[in-house]
Protein backbone atom coordinates (compact mmCIF):
# COMPACT_ATOMS: atom_id res chain seq x y z
CA UNK A 1 0.00 0.00 0.00
CA UNK A 2 1.37 3.22 -1.03
CA UNK A 3 1.92 6.26 1.81
CA UNK A 4 0.06 9.14 0.80
CA UNK A 5 0.30 13.05 1.99
CA UNK A 6 -2.37 15.67 2.10
CA UNK A 7 -2.08 19.08 0.56
CA UNK A 8 -4.07 21.96 1.29
CA UNK A 9 -3.91 23.90 -2.02
CA UNK A 10 -4.71 27.97 -1.63
CA UNK A 11 -5.96 29.29 -5.29
CA UNK A 12 -6.60 32.52 -6.26
CA UNK A 13 -10.03 31.38 -8.50
CA UNK A 14 -12.25 28.17 -7.89
CA UNK A 15 -12.51 27.96 -11.81
CA UNK A 16 -8.91 26.77 -11.86
CA UNK A 17 -9.57 23.67 -9.28
CA UNK A 18 -10.05 21.37 -12.29
CA UNK A 19 -6.29 22.05 -13.00
CA UNK A 20 -5.08 20.57 -9.82
CA UNK A 21 -6.58 17.18 -10.57
CA UNK A 22 -3.60 15.96 -12.91
CA UNK A 23 -1.18 16.51 -9.97
CA UNK A 24 -3.22 13.81 -7.32
CA UNK A 25 -6.01 13.11 -6.12
CA UNK A 26 -8.66 15.61 -4.95
CA UNK A 27 -10.79 14.84 -2.35
CA UNK A 28 -12.40 18.41 -1.32
CA UNK A 29 -12.66 21.42 -2.60
CA UNK A 30 -14.04 24.41 -1.15
CA UNK A 31 -15.68 27.60 -3.60
CA UNK A 32 -16.12 30.01 -0.81
CA UNK A 33 -12.88 29.79 0.59
CA UNK A 34 -11.07 29.06 -2.41
CA UNK A 35 -9.22 26.12 -1.16
CA UNK A 36 -8.95 22.21 -2.26
CA UNK A 37 -7.54 19.31 -0.67
CA UNK A 38 -5.21 17.15 -2.49
CA UNK A 39 -3.75 13.11 -2.11
CA UNK A 40 0.06 12.72 -3.41
CA UNK A 41 2.03 9.63 -2.99
CA UNK A 42 4.58 10.60 -0.22
CA UNK A 43 7.62 9.96 -2.15
CA UNK A 44 6.23 12.24 -4.87
CA UNK A 45 5.32 15.30 -2.64
CA UNK A 46 8.14 17.71 -3.08
CA UNK A 47 8.21 17.39 -7.02
CA UNK A 48 4.58 18.02 -7.32
CA UNK A 49 4.94 21.28 -4.37
CA UNK A 50 7.55 22.55 -6.36
CA UNK A 51 4.98 21.75 -9.54
CA UNK A 52 2.13 23.40 -7.84
CA UNK A 53 3.82 26.47 -6.76
CA UNK A 54 4.56 27.68 -10.01
CA UNK A 55 1.56 28.00 -11.19
CA UNK A 56 0.30 32.10 -11.00
CA UNK A 57 -2.75 30.48 -9.66
CA UNK A 58 -1.95 29.06 -6.51
CA UNK A 59 -1.37 31.28 -3.42
CA UNK A 60 0.07 28.48 -1.11
CA UNK A 61 0.33 24.95 -0.15
CA UNK A 62 0.80 23.59 3.09
CA UNK A 63 1.34 19.93 4.00
CA UNK A 64 -0.99 18.24 6.07
CA UNK A 65 0.05 16.79 9.14
CA UNK A 66 -1.72 13.88 9.85
CA UNK A 67 0.38 11.30 8.57
CA UNK A 68 2.60 12.98 11.44
CA UNK A 69 0.80 13.15 14.87
CA UNK A 70 0.79 10.24 16.64
CA UNK A 71 -3.34 8.58 16.85
CA UNK A 72 -2.44 5.74 19.43
CA UNK A 73 -4.88 7.05 22.50
CA UNK A 74 -5.06 6.06 25.72
CA UNK A 75 -8.06 5.48 27.76
CA UNK A 76 -8.44 7.51 31.10
CA UNK A 77 -9.28 5.25 33.99
CA UNK A 78 -12.83 6.43 35.64
CA UNK A 79 -12.05 5.37 39.05
CA UNK A 80 -8.59 6.86 38.66
CA UNK A 81 -8.63 9.35 42.07
CA UNK A 82 -8.98 13.28 41.36
CA UNK A 83 -5.29 15.10 42.09
CA UNK A 84 -4.70 16.90 45.76
CA UNK A 85 -4.22 19.83 43.81
CA UNK A 86 -7.46 20.18 42.45
CA UNK A 87 -9.08 18.69 45.26
CA UNK A 88 -7.82 21.96 47.10
CA UNK A 89 -8.58 24.67 44.17
CA UNK A 90 -12.43 23.25 44.34
CA UNK A 91 -12.61 23.56 48.16
CA UNK A 92 -11.27 27.23 47.74
CA UNK A 93 -13.64 27.74 45.12
CA UNK A 94 -16.41 26.74 47.36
Amino acid sequence: MVKRQGLVVWIKHHKYAKRLRRYGHMIYSSRKQKYLLLYVDQDQVEDVIEQIQRLNFVKKVDYSYKPYVDTVYQKKDKHEPVKEEYEEEIRTVF
